[in-house]
C-alpha cells in the first residue's frame, strides 16, 4: 500500500478543503488523472494522481479541511515501479509524494496560557491565540490530534478561555453573547474557504496596518453615456499612480521599508456567493481601455466560477472596491498588507453643484481612499486622490 500525503498547493497554504471526490475506493486510476478537488484560501486545485493503481481509502470526505502533509489517498500498486515522485512542482503534473507520512515537527513556542506541546496547525493557533481559547483545551481530529482551524472554530467555545490580557477576566465567545431565550438563534456555520480567508485577512490587516481614509467627489457629468466606469477608475488609478508612486507600493514592517512599483497591478473586489475574492488586473497603465474591459470580464467569471489560477489572485500593487454599482456612497476600504492604498468607489448620483451664478445638477462619483499612514503621508494620498480626480473629470 502506498500513500499519497496532502503537498504544498503552491502558496505555502497550511490545509485545503475537499470539495469534490472523482474517483471512489476500488476504482483503478492512471498517473496525472484528476483525483480531487481541493479549494484553498486562493482557488479550487485538482489534484493529480501521482500513481498508477487501485484506491483503497480517501481520508475525508467533501467539507473536510485536509491539513497539508495529512493522509489524501490509499492507493495498491499494481508495480512499485509504477510510482512516480518528483523532487518539486505544485499541482500541475506530477505531485511531490511519498510513502512515508510527512510529520510535524512541533514548534515549542511559548503562548501564555496555553501548552506549548499541542500540536496544532499555525493557522489555528494564531486564531485561538485571537479568539483568547487556550488551545490546549481543543481536541484536534487531524492527525495524531493535529489541532485545525475547523476545530478551533467548531470546538473553541466550549474549551476552556484564557485570561483577557488587559482586564484579567475570564471570557469566551459565548460568555459574550447577550442573556435572553437562545430557541430562535440560527445554526451556528463554521466560516470556510473564502470566507474564512477574509477573516484571517482582515485580522491580519487589523493588526498591522495604520489606516487613514480620505473622501472627496469626481464630477462626471461630461461623461457620455454608457462610459465603462470600472475602465475609466482603473486609468485615473494609474494616473494617480503616476503622480504618486509612493501609493503603488509594499510596505514590510519588519525591515521599515517600503518597495516602490513601476508596473501597476490592481486587484478589485469581487462579490461571490462564496465570499471576497480579489483577482489582479496586471499593468493597468499600459493597457487600452478595450483591453483593460476584456481582462475585468475574464476575471469577473473566473472569480464566480472558481477557476482563476492563483497567479491571477496575488501580487496586487493597489486595491479597487467598485462597491458602488451595488450601493452606498461613502466607505473605509480595509488595506491589505502588503499593499498600502485601496481605492474605493461609491454609487454615482446626481448632486446640486454651483456652477459660476447658476445652480447645476451633475452626476457625481464619491471616492474614498484608505492609506497606511506608517508610509504614506496625508499629503502624498490627497495628491493621488487629487489626481485621480482630474482624470475621471475628463470627457474622454
Amino acid at each position: 500500500m502506498s500513500r499519497f500525503n496532502l503537498p504544498d498547493l503552491g502558496e505555502g497554504l497550511q490545509e485545503a478543503e475537499i470539495v469534490r471526490w472523482h474517483v471512489a475506493v476500488g476504482d483503478r486510476v492512471e498517473i496525472d488523472q484528476p483525483m480531487v478537488a481541493m479549494e484553498t484560501a486562493k482557488a479550487v486545485v485538482e489534484v493529480p494522481s501521482p500513481y498508477a493503481g487501485v484506491v483503497t481509502a480517501l481520508h475525508g470526505k467533501p467539507g473536510d479541511t485536509i491539513a497539508t502533509g495529512a493522509p489524501l489517498v490509499d492507493f495498491r500498486l499494481e508495480s512499485e515501479a509504477a510510482a512516480t515522485t518528483t523532487s518539486s512542482g505544485g499541482v500541475v503534473g506530477h505531485m511531490p509524494t511519498s510513502d512515508e507520512e510527512l510529520r510535524e515537527t512541533p514548534v515549542r513556542r511559548q503562548v501564555a496560557g496555553s501548552s506549548a506541546r499541542t500540536r496544532a496547525v499555525p493557522a489555528a493557533r494564531d486564531l485561538a491565540r485571537r479568539l483568547g481559547i487556550d488551545i490546549a483545551g481543543i481536541a484536534g481530529t487531524g492527525r495524531d490530534g493535529l489541532v485545525t482551524v475547523d476545530d478551533v472554530m467548531a470546538g473553541g467555545l466550549n474549551a476552556a478561555p484564557r485570561a483577557t490580557p488587559m482586564l484579567g477576566l475570564q471570557q469566551s465567545p459565548s460568555a459574550m453573547r447577550p442573556a435572553g431565550p437562545t430557541h430562535d438563534e440560527g445554526e451556528l456555520e463554521v466560516l470556510r474557504s473564502l470566507r474564512r480567508a477574509m477573516a484571517q485577512s482582515m485580522s491580519m490587516a487589523r493588526d498591522n496596518v495604520m489606516e487613514c481614509t480620505v473622501c472627496d467627489d469626481a464630477d462626471i457629468e461630461c461623461w457620455e453615456n454608457g462610459s465603462d466606469y470600472t475602465a475609466r477608475l482603473l486609468r485615473a488609478i494609474a494616473a494617480g499612480c503616476r503622480a504618486e508612486p509612493g501609493l503603488n507600493a509594499w510596505f514590510d514592517s519588519a525591515s521599515q521599508g517600503r518597495r516602490i512599483f513601476n508596473h501597476i497591478d490592481v486587484g478589485i473586489a469581487v462579490d461571490t456567493p462564496d465570499g471576497l475574492l480579489v483577482p489582479v488586473i496586471r499593468d493597468v497603465g499600459s493597457r487600452t481601455p478595450p483591453e483593460l474591459r476584456a481582462e475585468i470580464n475574464r476575471l469577473k467569471v473566473g472569480a464566480r466560477d472558481r477557476t482563476l489560477p492563483a497567479s491571477d489572485l496575488r501580487d496586487f500593487t493597489f486595491m479597487l472596491s467598485n462597491f458602488g454599482v451595488m450601493a452606498g456612497r461613502y466607505a473605509t476600504p480595509v488595506v491589505v498588507p502588503p499593499a498600502v492604498a485601496i481605492l474605493g468607489a461609491g454609487k454615482v448620483s446626481r448632486d446640486v453643484v454651483a456652477v459660476g451664478d447658476r445652480i447645476e445638477a451633475h452626476r457625481r462619483m464619491p471616492l474614498s481612499l484608505t492609506f497606511d499612514h506608517r508610509c504614506v503621508t496625508g499629503g502624498e494620498a490627497v495628491r493621488l486622490l487629487g489626481s485621480v480626480i482630474a482624470d475621471l473629470e475628463l470627457r474622454s
